[in-house]
């Protein structure tokens, strides 16, 4: 057993939010011990930037950008920061995360509470030459009245900053905000990110990507008018998916808690939708794949399901740490055992398969 195994009973007799909160703060002291570079065939060339290795860490781990490095440094190949929004919000009262251990899952209601654009940008300012992948996952205060007016912001806040955006409108748990995913207002939306990102790519000689974070629970029409506007917009990815709504084939009495739920229960929902998407859009976009990955096996799939890049969280609170580098060396396994040039090589290799799959 891991020394995470060990400790785990412990930490999960200490409400949920808390004990992120520990680990934020372990992880901020820099003592965890670096993780080996991974085999060079599972670097991604995608989205302008040279990915060490496909696996990053999804959005809501590290919400105010504590820890990207610490992150980066346990083996991640990327970090995605956030959910961020202009100004600070506590969110929606606690308690406001639930484990479901018997289902390896997670609820929640956070409520997209973080300090703010000001607390953020003064951290990756420090930290600006550090290097490694660093995305900003952006979105919009609770009580605004113009919600794309808030994504604009986002961009124009951290342009300088971040290696790439991801415009958050797929949480369950701001009222109205999967509204934006609707094609009319997906359409606004994405025109004038895509817009502030070109102005801000004029003033700052960068141009950052874009991606879209959308929800699993969009129906077959909705998923293909997000993939129609991302494509007329010319946004550079998509990200599948956040937290559902669906409670099916759940077993622990925490299920009936309202929020978000995320972990294993949504690894087959979620990655038949991702084959869906990648036989939409073609080889082209880029698709980041998150949702029930907690093993090399799921990580692969992923990746055989139209990913280029994938993200885990949930799968973390119940494997620990190691988790990284457990999917990185079966990756590099999975890569000789096919005789891959490339990690790369894969991606897609089985959409049609997956697409089909009870999602």
């Amino acid at each position: 057993m891991t020394l995470y195994g060990l400790a785990r009973p412990a930490l999960f007799r200490i409400d949920a939010e808390t004990a992120h909160g520990l680990t934020i703060k372990a992880l901020a002291t820099g003592l965890m011990p670096a993780c080996a570079p991974a085999d060079p065939r599972l670097a991604v060339n995608r989205l302008g930037l040279a990915f060490p290795n496909p696996i990053g860490i999804a959005a809501g781990f590290d919400k105010n950008g504590e820890v990207p490095d610490a992150i980066l440094k346990i083996g991640f190949g990327f970090a995605e920061v956030g959910t961020v929004t202009p100004q600070p919000q506590a969110g929606n009262p606690k308690p406001r995360i639930f484990r479901l251990p018997r289902d390896r899952a997670v609820i929640n209601r956070l409520g997209f509470n973080n300090q703010g654009h000001a607390a953020l940008r003064a951290r990756l300012i420090d930290r600006r030459g550090r290097g490694g992948i660093v995305g900003v996952n952006i979105g919009a205060n609770k009580d605004t009245v113009d919600r794309a007016a808030d994504y604009v912001a986002g961009i124009e806040a951290f342009a300088d900053l971040a290696s790439y955006f991801t415009v958050n409108i797929s949480s369950p748990n701001t009222v109205g905000l999967r509204d934006l995913q609707a094609r009319a207002a997906l359409a606004d939306l994405l025109a004038r990110t895509v817009a502030a990102r070109d102005a801000a790519a004029e003033r700052h000689g960068r141009r950052v990507p874009v991606l879209v974070k959308i929800a699993p629970d969009l129906d077959a029409h909705g998923l293909e008018d997000v993939a129609a506007e991302a494509l007329d917009k010319k946004v550079d990815g998509i990200i599948v998916s956040n937290t559902t709504l669906s409670r099916e084939h759940l077993v622990e009495p925490a299920a009936r808690e309202t929020g978000g739920l995320s972990g294993r229960p949504l690894f087959l929902r979620s990655t038949a939708m991702l084959a869906r998407m990648r036989l939409m859009v073609g080889p082209d976009m880029v698709l980041v794949g998150v949702g029930g990955v907690d093993s090399v096996e799921t990580a692969f799939a992923k990746i055989t399901a139209g990913a280029d890049l994938v993200q885990i969280y949930t799968g973390l609170v119940y494997e620990g740490p190691n988790l990284v580098r457990s999917i990185l060396d079966g990756l590099a396994r999975q890569v000789r055992r096919d005789r891959l040039g490339s990690i790369a090589e894969a991606v897609g290799s089985e959409a049609r398969r997956w697409a089909e799959a009870a999602g």
